[in-house]
C-alpha cells in the first residue's frame, strides 16, 4: 500500500501492480481498491493503480464533503503515480469521477468510462431523497437498512434478489461503506453533464452493457454524444457489471492506440 495526500489533506491509499504507463482505476459504490483485480494481460501493458476512494478502506474522510473532493483525490493519486498523464478507467460512479475530473482540468492520456449513472427522464426515481435517507439510517446506526435501501430504491434490484439479501453475509460486509453512498450520488447528480463533457479533449471510450436497463443505455449514448470524439461500445451479454477479463482487451486495444 502507498498513500497520496489530497488537496484538503485527506490521505488516499492506493496499490500499484504491473509495468508500463499508469492506468488508474476508479471504482463505484460499495467498492474498494481490492475490488478490481487486474488480469495479467492488463498488468503486462500498464502499471495498474487501484485506490480507496475517500471514506473507504485505508483512505481518510475529511469533512465537509463535496463532489469536488473526489476529483481532487483522483488528481492526487495521478500525481503520486507519476510517469505523465495517466490513463483512467472508471466504473459506475467511478466513471463519473474520471470524466468530471478530466473535464475540470486533470490531464489524462485517455479515459474509459463504464456506465456512469447519470440519470435521465427514463430512470426510476425514489420518492424520497436517497442521500438524505442514507445519512439518516447511518447516523442512527441502521447500516444494514442503508444497504437494503440502496439496493431497493437506488439500484432497483428485483424482489427475488432483495429477498435473497435477508441474512446474507455479504450484506454485512457492505455496511462499513454505507457512509460513502451519498458521495456516489453527489458525483452523478444533475443528469448527463453535457457542458462538462464537452470540455474533454482526451480520447474517451464510453462503455455500456446491452443487457442494462433502457435508461442506462440512453445515458451512455448521451454521454458519448456530448464528449468530443468519444467512441461508444456496447457489450453483448452484460449489464452494469462486466468482469475485468472482459474489459481488458477493450482497455488495451483503446489505450494502446493512444500511447
Amino acid at each position: 500500500m502507498e498513500t497520496a495526500r489530497s488537496a484538503d489533506g485527506t490521505v488516499i491509499a492506493y496499490d500499484r501492480a504491473g509495468d508500463g504507463p499508469a492506468l488508474i482505476v476508479s471504482v463505484g459504490a460499495f467498492c474498494t481498491r481490492q475490488t478490481f483485480v487486474a488480469p495479467d494481460a492488463l498488468r503486462q501493458r500498464f502499471t495498474v493503480v487501484t485506490y480507496d476512494r475517500r471514506g473507504r478502506g485505508d483512505s481518510g474522510d475529511t469533512q465537509p464533503f463535496t463532489a469536488e473532493r473526489e476529483y481532487e483525490d483522483l488528481a492526487a493519486v495521478a500525481a503520486a503515480a507519476g510517469s505523465g498523464p495517466p490513463f483512467l478507467f472508471g466504473h459506475s460512479s467511478g466513471a463519473a469521477i474520471a470524466l468530471r475530473a478530466v473535464a475540470a482540468g486533470l490531464p489524462s492520456a485517455g479515459i474509459a468510462a463504464y456506465e456512469a449513472p447519470f440519470l435521465n427522464e427514463d430512470a426510476p426515481r425514489s420518492a424520497i431523497d436517497p442521500a438524505a435517507r442514507i445519512r439518516e439510517l447511518v447516523s442512527s446506526g441502521r447500516r444494514r437498512e442503508a444497504v437494503e435501501f440502496w439496493m431497493s430504491e437506488v439500484v432497483r434490484l428485483p424482489q427475488q434478489a432483495l429477498a435473497q439479501m435477508q441474512g446474507a453475509p455479504w450484506v454485512a460486509a457492505l455496511e462499513p461503506l454505507t457512509p460513502t453512498l451519498p458521495y456516489d450520488i453527489a458525483v452523478t447528480d444533475g443528469g448527463v453533464p453535457t457542458a462538462e463533457l464537452g470540455k474533454i479533449t482526451a480520447p474517451v471510450l464510453i462503455l455500456g452493457g446491452k443487457n442494462s436497463p433502457g435508461w442506462f443505455q440512453r445515458s451512455v449514448g448521451e454521454q458519448a454524444a456530448a464528449t468530443p470524439g468519444a467512441k461508444l461500445t456496447m457489450l453483448d451479454g452484460y449489464d452494469h457489471n462486466a468482469p475485468p477479463e472482459v474489459l481488458t482487451p477493450l482497455l488495451t486495444g483503446f489505450f494502446g492506440g493512444h500511447r
